[in-house]
């Protein structure tokens, strides 16, 4: 079982180390900007080492949307950081769900999914796997709900795109943990990457405020039972820096049997 962490975009290699971590997980650009991802100088070093790399999308990035101004860019972002990314040999990148605007047929938003996947084949093809993300707010997302989450899977389900199970945005989302790899799997058939999070909020809050493990409102022992069910690699994006990650990691490696 890999374990690591979101960390600083500095010095990925060099954060792995501190928090003792098997793999990391970090944005390219500003993660609220449409700029595209410039080749790095560490590029070599991040494909030969040992630590695995994932990459997440900006926030931004909503292929969902019937918004023009914001679908057409964020698919050619989505398809410039997953080309960044395979050149720093990650093993994927991830992408939330994302919504249609208040009033618009999910319908939509499910259909401009499956667009982007034929908009990238046509434009030469994903270089690395595509991890959508479930999400903890919105009542028109995507990948809220596991209703949602059925009908985006019929829509994206054959271009080979993989899933990342976040313990945060499902609790906030109103879904529950127990048996929720189960579940995924009923739908998406695989789950890739687990991002494993606490939560500062209630159940179906539809806030995504992370917190560290055991200092939120989940049962730590739900998490750990959530990574032990997928045997998936697995990120913590919680706060505390080194030391509140390097908490989190070594309580998932203790627990979960790692």
């Amino acid at each position: 079982m890999r374990i690591g962490a979101h960390v600083d975009p500095a010095d990925p290699l060099a954060a792995a180390a501190d928090r003792k971590a098997d793999a990391v997980q970090f944005f390219l650009t500003d993660p609220q900007g449409y700029k595209t991802p410039q080749p790095r100088s560490d590029a070599d070093a991040l494909r030969a080492s040992e630590v695995d790399v994932y990459i997440h999308a900006p926030y931004i990035v909503n292929v969902a949307t019937q918004n023009n101004r914001i679908r057409i860019p964020s698919r050619k972002l989505m398809m410039a950081h997953a080309q960044a990314a395979a050149a720093l040999g990650a093993k994927g990148l991830i992408v939330h769900g994302g919504h249609v605007g208040a009033g618009n047929d999910l319908a939509a938003g499910f259909d401009n999914w499956r667009k982007a996947f034929e908009y990238a084949e046509k434009d030469g093809g994903l270089p690395l796997p595509v991890l959508i993300e479930n999400t903890a707010g919105g009542d028109n997302a995507m990948a809220r709900t596991f209703d949602n989450l059925a009908r985006l899977w019929d829509a994206v389900g054959g271009f080979g795109a993989g899933f990342c199970l976040d313990t945060c945005h499902a609790h906030a989302g109103g879904e529950e943990l127990l048996g929720i790899v189960d579940r995924v799997k009923a739908i998406t058939g695989r789950v890739d990457l687990i991002h494993a999070n606490d939560s500062k909020d209630a159940f179906d809050s539809g806030r995504d405020r992370h917190d560290n493990l055991g200092s939120g409102k989940i049962d730590p022992e739900l998490v750990v039972a959530v990574v032990r069910a997928a045997g998936a690699p697995v990120i913590v994006e919680t706060p505390g820096g080194v030391e509140g990650q390097s908490a989190d990691i070594a309580l998932l490696r203790e627990r979960a049997g790692s």
